[in-house]
């Protein structure tokens, strides 16, 4: 039985950090909150080129919080064949 527990909360524990590690997308950048170390946002904002989108990162610690840096990326669409 505690093998079954382990098995169990070690696939919650994968199931919450994969979710965590997608990209989610948003309309404005004040639409945020808090961001987490590592975790990136990308930002519909039309600020960036055409074919890319804003992508704000939690870059590293400070003694405030997370630092964020914004930066353009690619804005992939479906593949295509």
């Amino acid at each position: 039985m505690p093998l079954r527990r382990t098995i169990c909360l070690s696939f919650l524990i994968s199931i919450a950090l994969a979710a965590t590690a997608h990209a989610g997308s948003v309309g404005r950048e004040q639409d945020i909150g808090d961001l987490k170390l590592g975790q990136r946002v990308q930002v519909d904002d039309g600020t960036c080129p055409a074919g890319q989108i804003k992508e704000v990162r939690g870059a590293k610690m400070s003694d405030k919080g997370v630092v964020r840096t914004a930066a353009c990326v690619p804005r992939y669409g479906p593949k295509t064949k």
